[in-house]
């Protein structure tokens, strides 16, 4: 009887053990393996929820939009349409004479970036990792290789060119992937260690690898160099758009 009953209960525990599995919440967390992983939704293509503009005098700097295209009438805009309300909506930089930046009200340290940007002809944006190390968001598709310097697409600004240029043509979306390292500090808050961008991949094919950065970029935040700080997308330049917007923090 003993025997048996210890039978009935090990089938018991597995039959549990089953059942718990298949919970809603179990179900969810399979079908959402970002949030397993750690990915955090940094724009969720509804509201500007999460984010903040830099200067607030310039509240009608950036749209939610449904989709961007470029300009049949003129290469150097970019034209939103609708107003958002998916996942794979846009964060549109609007025609506005003066702009402002805006950065995420989250702060991060080392992490791994997905972002998708699409500029017109001739534009200028830039990717702040921790509001401080910029990441050139710029037209410069067709540029030969060996004229290609810092301040083109995906070059760490004031510090290296990126090793080629793989930059599409204006009005098509660009894959950005960024491994970050933050700087470090001791106890006494002073700095032991620089910033480092470990990887940047653009639309597929690495242009960076290892670079320290010794200090901001320029056109930083103010408050200098610390262990985390927010994301920050450049809008005071021209006009950009941006979606599918992640950010994994290392663990």
């Amino acid at each position: 009887m003993n025997t048996q009953a210890n039978y009935r209960n090990i089938v018991l525990v597995i039959v549990c053990a089953l059942l718990l599995s298949w919970t809603p919440l179990a179900v969810a967390q399979q079908a959402g393996g970002e949030k397993s992983a750690g990915k955090v939704v940094l724009f969720d293509g509804r509201s500007l929820d999460g984010w903040k503009l830099r200067n607030e005098e310039h509240k009608d700097t950036w749209k939610v939009v449904s989709q961007v295209a470029l300009d049949k009438a003129d290469p150097k805009q970019l034209v939103g349409t609708g107003s958002g309300g998916a996942a794979d909506a846009v964060l549109f930089r609007a025609r506005v004479e003066h702009g402002s930046d805006i950065l995420t009200e989250r702060s991060f340290g080392d992490c791994k970036l997905h972002i998708e940007v699409m500029v017109p002809k001739d534009s200028n944006s830039g990717v702040y990792l921790m509001g401080q190390y910029e990441v050139q968001v710029f037209d410069s598709f067709g540029k030969p290789d060996d004229k290609i310097a810092f301040s083109d697409m995906g070059g760490i600004y004031s510090v290296k060119a990126p090793a080629g240029n793989v930059s599409k043509a204006p009005g098509e979306w660009q894959t950005l992937d960024v491994e970050f390292r933050a700087p470090r500090f001791d106890a006494a808050g002073k700095k032991t260690e620089s910033a480092k961008f470990l990887k940047v991949t653009l639309n597929g094919k690495v242009i960076q690898e290892n670079v320290e950065v010794p200090g901001p970029t320029g056109g930083q935040l103010p408050e200098g160099e610390k262990a985390t700080g927010p994301l920050m997308l450049q809008g005071d330049h021209g006009v950009v758009a941006y979606r599918n917007i992640t950010i994994e923090p290392a663990k």
